[in-house]
């Protein structure tokens, strides 16, 4: 009996204990009453309660919480009803406002949250919607935050997860889309044929530039080819003729050269000769031409 006792005594002790101290963990704060009434808000650390006096009202986290709420119905300017749900980023910053300031704080930022969404939703249209989330988180953690204040709630961040517009909203929207891709593909397709024919005109164009340069300048060498073998022509007759001065050339010679122009005269396609008029002077002509022939003979 007496090793009950003490069991029962022990038990009572530990209770008693455990009751009066209490260890706050880290990114925690626990709200104490006393007689009912707020006392005090206990942070990280050991701290002792009074028992039949002191009670734990509430244990409150201080990280960054996540709220997911579900879509909820919202119509737009242009009356289309459409379904958004949103994502809300929130701390408590003040245990006390957060245990006193409003009851059941989460389903109070909810319904906030709802009636918010549909006051901003309610002044834009349909694509605005669609393309203005950004302003519409703005504008959601802005009143959410100043609202939330006097409950000891900080609001970081509101997202607009999903927005779900009516089946039909969606099926116009896609041939919009659609339309809008045939466009721009049947817009590429038109620019790279114009592109195409451009660069291909182009080319035409040069290749005929190219081409026609190629015969000027065929042609240019040509003629100056045939200027130089001209040029180099008369000079060597020139220097022919200089050469023939320069021997001093008896009559003989310079008859028999008349005579032999002659012949290649006849024997071309001329078709007329000219002849000298006197045949006294062939005669002579022909003499000295016999004279100078036997006087070349006997040289040799």
């Amino acid at each position: 009996m007496s090793l009950g006792l003490w069991l029962v005594i022990i038990l009572i002790l530990v209770s008693i204990l455990a009751n009066v101290i209490r260890i706050v963990p880290q990114s925690k704060a626990y709200v104490v009453e006393r007689l009912g009434a707020y006392n005090r808000t206990c942070s990280v650390g050991l701290h002792v309660f009074i028992p039949f006096f002191d009670r734990l009202a509430n244990r409150v986290s201080l990280k960054e919480q996540v709220i997911d709420f579900a879509p909820q119905p919202v119509i737009t300017k242009d009356n289309v009803t459409m379904q958004i749900d949103t994502v809300v980023y929130y701390q408590i910053t003040d245990p006390k406002l957060f245990t006193y300031g409003v009851d059941r704080p989460i389903n109070a930022i909810e319904n906030l949250t709802a009636t918010t969404l549909r006051n901003i939703i309610g002044e834009l249209e349909l694509d605005e919607t669609l393309t203005s989330r950004d302003l519409i988180n703005s504008r959601m953690r802005s009143i959410l935050d100043e609202a939330t204040d006097p409950w000891g709630i900080k609001v970081h961040r509101v997202e607009v997860k999903n927005i779900i517009p009516p089946r039909d909203i969606q099926e116009a929207m896609e041939k919009q889309m659609r339309a809008e891709r045939e466009r721009r593909e049947a817009i590429l397709i038109a620019e790279g044929k114009k592109m195409s024919a451009i660069l291909n005109a182009e080319g035409d164009k040069e290749s005929i530039i190219l081409r026609a340069t190629a015969d000027r300048e065929a042609k240019i060498t040509l003629a100056q080819g045939e200027a130089e073998s001209l040029r180099l022509v008369y000079e060597a007759q020139a220097r022919g003729i200089e050469y023939i001065n320069s021997a001093n050339p008896n009559q003989a010679y310079l008859t028999l050269q008349g005579y032999k122009a002659l012949e290649e005269l006849a024997h071309g396609s001329a078709t007329k000769i000219i002849v000298p008029s006197s045949l006294q002077d062939v005669a002579s002509m022909a003499t000295s031409v016999g004279e100078f022939l036997k006087e070349t003979k006997e040289e040799k």
